[in-house]
């Protein structure tokens, strides 16, 4: 039995550096791109402010989860289980948050149309989520909350960006009936990674004996279970409804790309 749970936790283990892998190599294309044409042109700003802000706080869940006691103990104390944030979701979460930097200092010095902007209703969100927060750190200092739920509601943020920033991107390629300027092969990565992250979770919750670790990381199975949701959409409208392939111009090029001004 002690040598079926170590090969458990060795699955594991290539389970999450797996979809660490994958995840952080969807990041590439884009910026690839951006660098190649020294232009953003066809990039949203409110889809990469969405996922900065995500992934500012997925860092900080991430992180403080897996450096705190106090954070560590009060989980145990509420789920009866060992948290299951370990050192490629730290890793994976702090990876994004700087290619995202990239992406905005590209997005600040390339070539880009006048519409590209990042729109009220993200503004809105944003401010929207601090003021949360500082209602969330109130009852801290009062002691109604724990600081776990100050780190929890880091997560919901990192929730609410995931679903938002996504359903943008499906509605333009509706819009304009076409997946010409998104990557197929981030979507690829994207869904693979959302394939080993939930694999992940699960076996950890089987190898533990205690499936309240399932629940009890609901970033890590929010996230997973929408990235894979939205990359179907996308697999769907690339592979299916959208099949045309090929732009016969430069001038079609980048009128496809400025599709997503407002």
């Amino acid at each position: 039995m002690a040598q079926h749970g170590e090969g458990l936790e060795r699955i594991s283990a290539l389970l999450g550096w797996g979809y660490f892998v994958a995840w952080s190599a969807s990041f590439y294309p884009q910026l690839l791109l951006n660098y190649r044409r020294k232009s953003v042109t066809g990039l949203s700003f409110d889809f990469l402010a969405l996922n900065f802000i995500g992934f500012t706080c997925y860092s900080l869940y991430n992180v403080i989860f897996f450096a705190s006691p106090l954070i560590r103990d009060q989980y145990k104390n509420r789920w009866g289980s060992e948290n299951l944030v370990g050192l490629n979701d730290v890793c994976f979460s702090v990876h994004a948050f700087l290619a995202l930097l990239v992406g905005i200092s590209q997005a600040l010095v390339y070539e880009r149309h006048p519409s590209q902007r990042v729109h009220r209703p993200v503004w809105i969100f944003f401010y929207w989520s601090l003021a949360g927060l500082g209602v969330v750190l109130l009852g801290t200092a009062v002691g109604y909350v724990l600081l776990l739920d100050v780190v929890y509601y880091l997560s919901y943020v990192k929730m609410a960006t995931s679903l938002l920033k996504y359903t943008p991107q499906a509605y333009l390629n509706y819009r304009r009936q076409s997946t010409i300027g998104y990557s197929i092969g981030g979507i690829l990565l994207d869904f693979a990674g959302g394939i080993m992250s939930i694999t992940q979770l699960v076996l950890d919750a089987y190898i533990s004996g205690n499936w309240n670790g399932i629940i009890g990381n609901p970033i890590k199975l929010g996230l997973g279970l929408t990235s894979l949701a939205f990359n179907v959409i996308f697999m769907v409208q690339h592979y299916v409804l959208y099949t045309q392939r090929e732009v016969h111009s430069q001038d079609e090029v980048r009128l496809l790309l400025e599709t997503d001004g407002p």
